[in-house]
């Protein structure tokens, strides 16, 4: 019998937590302050903001602004992920005031900003190893210990089964919203930390003010009650593979998109990168992970289901791995990748298809007869329409399409042509190729 109030047959919602409004159809920017100018300033940073928000930029994420532990310190100023103080600033960058009136000024711009969090670890020197020793986890000789199987020892792990502990850094997290107004978070290693903390987490910040969070980790699970967004490194992956092991389109659209298709919820925002400070520091830089393939693979993340992420230099062509632990600021000069970010943030901004989540149009697959080097798609949302074709291979592709579905007048994103599109497609693409049309509501036919 059932109850009254339940029926077990009704479809479950699996995402429970509400976007922010402003999310539906943000991008995002990764900020290394240390390397972001000379000075390494939050003022420094302020003045960047009008150029980061003309090419279309909607949300700044800081790396970790806090007073960077001293004791096993990395290199000569440190990681940033050894935090000494959660409520505290680093002077590096500034005073208190000077970051309140960044994030002001970020406000001002019609943007929003996040900081990292780091809820995992603390620094040897964070006031709460001597405060509070056993809110941290221990060898099996009773030492303190850092990430296990990894080289990680500027730092320390805590343990969640304290709940003062789990009260503290949640009061830590709402102290950043309530007193100077910030937006949200991107949350380290967040998979490592209980998903029962972060549920908390988001239910108590959302007493405050609507928030974006944002987990560096790829569980799904963490979408039902915690986080809007998990990073894409899966899709990461299969571009670099094809780009540089030569690996069949295939394993992009039948090993990777079919599933996410499928399986990911809808409402779960996947966080798409060519590049961001671990990648850049750690991995290599963006010509060396993609070669000749850079270009398609860096317009396919900005196409794809999910919100496109920018590392800071990304669009003046950064193409060296910044020093991690020293100072070593970006060499800003005019490049092609800004103008192309502009063109492809302007059209996610207006056209629907390619809105965030929930509020974006599904990838669909446009069927053709080379499959083995070409994925294509489709996007449909409100009557808007994105059509993206890509050659993914090194040789060129003669290829034709059933695009009975996709039938209407298009645009051409990168010539402003007018593309009559009818029941079939033939292109002929030359390697690593990629062909992006795009039509609004009030352009049908």
């Amino acid at each position: 019998m059932h109850h009254p109030d339940f029926d077990p047959y009704q479809p479950q919602k699996y995402v429970q937590i509400k976007n922010p409004d402003w999310l539906k159809n943000a991008t995002l920017y990764e900020i290394n302050v240390r390397q972001f100018s000379k000075e390494g300033t939050f003022k420094a940073v302020e003045k960047e903001l009008p150029r980061l928000r003309k090419m279309g930029i909607d949300i700044i994420w800081l790396m970790p602004i806090h007073p960077i532990g001293i004791v096993n310190r990395k290199g000569s100023l440190g990681s940033f992920y050894s935090v000494k103080d959660y409520l505290g600033v680093n002077p590096e960058f500034g005073t208190e005031e000077d970051f309140r009136h960044l994030v002001e000024t970020v406000h001002a711009q019609g943007m929003r900003l996040i900081l990292d969090w780091v809820a995992n670890h603390s620094s040897w020197d964070n006031s709460l190893v001597t405060k509070h020793p056993e809110w941290y986890k221990k060898s099996q000789d009773g030492n303190f210990q850092s990430l296990p199987w990894r080289d990680y020892d500027d730092i320390i792990d805590f343990d969640y089964t304290h709940p003062d502990l789990r009260e503290y850094m949640t009061e830590a997290l709402k102290f950043w919203v309530k007193e100077y107004d910030i937006d949200g978070y991107r949350c380290d290693v967040a998979s490592f930390v209980p998903i029962d903390f972060w549920e908390n987490v988001r239910a108590e910040l959302e007493t405050i003010k609507p928030v974006f969070m944002l987990a560096e980790a790829e569980d799904k699970e963490l979408h039902r009650k915690a986080f809007d967004a998990t990073y894409n490194w899966t899709l990461w992956n299969i571009l670099h593979q094809i780009a540089i092991y030569g690996k069949s389109a295939k394993t992009l659209s039948e090993a990777y998109l079919a599933e996410h298709v499928s399986i990911f919820p809808k409402e779960g925002i996947r966080l798409n990168f060519i590049d961001n400070h671990d990648k850049n520091s750690w991995e290599g830089t963006p010509d060396l992970n993609f070669g000749v393939v850079l270009q398609a693979a860096t317009i396919f993340t900005l196409l794809m289901d999910g919100m496109p992420l920018i590392y800071n230099g990304r669009e003046s062509g950064l193409d060296r791995s910044l020093s991690f632990f020293e100072k070593d600021p970006i060499h800003w000069k005019d490049h092609d990748n800004e103008a192309l970010f502009t063109r492809l943030f302007d059209l996610k901004h207006k056209n629907e298809a390619l809105w965030n989540g929930n509020c974006g149009g599904e990838m669909i697959r446009i069927f053709n007869d080379k499959m083995n080097q070409i994925v294509a798609f489709s996007r449909e949302k409100n009557g808007d329409k994105v059509l993206a074709f890509f050659n993914l291979s090194k040789d060129v592709a003669d290829v034709h399409f059933d695009t009975k579905a996709e039938k209407r007048i298009y645009e051409n994103l990168f010539t402003g042509n007018t593309e009559n599109i009818t029941e079939n497609l033939h292109l002929i693409l030359a390697p690593w190729e990629f062909l992006v049309l795009h039509s609004s509501k009030e352009e049908r036919f």
